[in-house]
């Protein structure tokens, strides 16, 4: 066997794995709308929103890596455990503390817990599915985040508009549990074998592999597209006058548009290349943010935020398939973490600087300052070569 290579079951199947992260997500994403929601109606500002936004991913952004070298080195389980305990933790702080300081310290520690559970599963998924199936594997993990991104916000956005804010965070917090199941049928994976006088190198060794780092630039746009929408969209349905209910059915088409593309990804994947398809998305997403502030009811979200869902949502499987073939075999977990730590930098200085800008000038500059971004990002990825 190879070094830094895994010893998997044939038998083994990705699809427990697959399943108990889009729970985990679906209760992550209900809790990240609950949380802007309820600060709006506790009268924060914009900025306020964002920092609370941002807070979700501040954690992630310094141990991503560490947390993608632990799961090199000791597997997906335990850090699995931990992130869902945490998910669990974090919507009861909501509950027991029902105004800004209890959302603030819910963001820090929803977003670190999921993170941990993100890098870990991730990471195991790509080596249960191996090189042959593992396109799949993460085409069927973006599809359960499609299905996750649809139901986590129509959850939260109902619960609140029948129950209130603390009984929402209360339902949301009993899905980490039916995750938490799932890990009885997931495949037991031994520890990354190597050699004993391998030291790994660090994260710039990483970002000196050229491939990689176009790889990890574009997942950071994309995940930047995928995030300012649950960012953007709370503070413009509000500001429009919709309902929790109502938001919660935008983002939901969203998720419809996502799960909806990533079915028919096998079949666009043969006719477009991975650098294409992604430059194509992200041009496409940058269109539609440029229209979006002009929809201001239910009528013209809806079917915006599902043309946003599709053209974004083809990003995240390719990304993911490209980073399992860009980095060392060895660092994939890592290479993960890395991925990970820079998407949360993302996501803590955008939801800031967006609320800024968003309370100063309004939601018109928001959009097209996103539109812009992702224009770009997206002739950057048309340039790319095809990857042999």
């Amino acid at each position: 066997m190879a070094r830094g290579a895994l010893k998997i079951p044939a038998s083994a199947s990705p699809l427990s794995l697959i399943l108990l992260l889009a729970v985990t997500h679906a209760s992550f994403g209900g809790a990240r709308l609950a949380i802007s929601l309820q600060a709006l109606h506790l009268g924060a500002s914009a900025v306020t929103v964002g920092l609370l936004m941002s807070l979700l991913m501040l954690v992630p952004t310094f141990v991503a890596v560490h947390v993608g070298r632990w799961v090199d080195r000791a597997g997906y389980r335990r850090p699995t455990v931990l992130g869902l305990a945490g998910v669990v933790l974090g919507e009861g702080a909501a509950v027991l503390l029902p105004n800004l300081l209890g959302l603030a310290l819910s963001s820090l520690l929803v977003g670190t817990a999921f993170m941990l559970a993100h890098v870990a599963v991730n990471n195991a998924i790509g080596h249960v599915a191996g090189a042959s199936g593992r396109t799949r594997a993460f085409g069927f993990m973006a599809v359960g985040f499609s299905l996750s991104a649809l139901a986590g916000p129509m959850v939260a956005g109902a619960s609140i508009d029948l129950f209130g804010y603390r009984w929402a965070f209360v339902i949301l917090a009993v899905l980490p549990f039916a995750a938490g199941a799932l890990l009885r049928w997931a495949p037991a994976l031994p520890a990354l074998e190597r050699a004993p006088e391998r030291t790994p190198g660090g994260v710039l060794d990483l970002l000196r592999l050229p491939r990689l780092r176009a790889v990890l630039m574009v997942s950071a746009l994309i995940s930047a597209g995928w995030d300012l929408f649950t960012f953007l969209v709370p503070l413009h349905g509000a500001r429009s006058g919709l309902s929790a209910t109502a938001i919660g059915l935008v983002a939901g088409a969203f998720g419809v548009g996502s799960a909806a593309v990533r079915v028919a990804l096998p079949w666009i994947a043969r006719r477009l290349s991975e650098w294409k398809l992604l430059g194509t998305a992200l041009v496409l997403a940058g269109a539609g943010y440029f229209v979006f502030p002009f929809c201001v009811t239910v009528g013209t979200m809806l079917p915006l935020a599902l043309v946003l869902g599709i053209v974004l949502g083809c990003g995240q499987p390719v990304v993911m398939s490209l980073l399992h073939v860009t980095a060392p075999p060895e660092r994939t977990g890592e290479a993960v973490g890395l991925r990970a730590a820079i998407t949360s930098l993302g996501q803590t200085v955008l939801p800031l600087a967006f609320g800024a800008f968003g309370t100063a000038l309004g939601m018109l500059p928001m959009f097209w300052m996103a539109a812009t971004v992702l224009g770009l990002g997206g002739g950057f990825a048309a340039s790319r070569p095809r990857v042999q």
